[in-house]
C-alpha cells in the first residue's frame, strides 16, 4: 500500500506544479483581450484543460494530506480514533460508491470521445477534447487509493 501513496503524491505534487502556469496563462489571456482586442480561444481552453488536470488529479492526494474540506463541528476536537472511524464509515459509504459511478459512467463518455477524436466546438478551439475528457478517469482513481491506503492504516496500525 506504501507503492499507492507514493504514487498518489507524486501525480498530486507533480500536476499542482501547473497552478502557477494555469495563472500566468489566464493573466495573458485578459490582457491579451482587454489591452490588446485580441481573443485567444486556445489558451482560454488550454486553461480549462489545466484547471480539469488540477482539479480531478489532486483531489487524492489532497484526501491523502487530510487538506480536503469539511464541516468540522463535532469532528474538531474528537480524539483520533474517532476520527478514524468517521473517516472510514463516511469513506465506505460516501465516498467509494461515487467513486465506482463516477469511473463506470465516464467510461462510454470517454470511450466515444476517444473514438471520434472529438475536437473544440468553439473556432479556434483545441482539437482534444478527448484528452480533457480522459482526465476524468485520475478522479475516481487517485480517491479509491488514497481511501484505500487510509483505510489500511486504519484497521491494521
Amino acid at each position: 500500500m506504501k507503492v499507492v501513496e507514493k504514487c498518489i503524491n507524486l501525480i498530486g505534487k507533480n500536476i499542482s506544479y501547473l497552478i502557477p502556469v494555469m495563472t500566468l496563462l489566464m493573466v495573458v489571456v485578459i490582457v491579451s483581450r482587454y489591452f490588446f482586442g485580441i481573443g485567444r480561444t486556445d489558451l482560454q481552453e488550454l486553461v480549462m484543460y489545466f484547471h480539469s488536470l488540477i482539479f480531478l488529479g489532486c483531489a487524492g492526494y489532497v484526501f491523502n494530506q487530510d487538506e480536503h474540506v469539511r464541516v468540522d463541528i463535532f469532528y474538531r476536537e474528537a480524539k483520533s480514533k474517532y476520527k478514524d472511524m468517521v473517516n472510514l464509515v463516511c469513506g465506505i459509504i460516501f465516498l467509494l460508491p461515487v467513486c465506482v459511478v463516477i469511473f463506470v459512467y465516464s467510461i462510454d463518455l470517454i470511450y466515444m470521445s476517444w473514438s471520434i477524436k472529438e475536437t473544440s466546438t468553439e473556432p479556434g478551439g483545441l482539437a482534444y477534447v478527448y484528452i480533457q475528457k480522459s482526465f476524468i478517469f485520475l478522479f475516481p482513481l487517485t480517491l479509491i487509493g488514497a481511501f484505500l491506503y487510509k483505510a489500511s492504516r486504519i484497521l491494521w496500525k
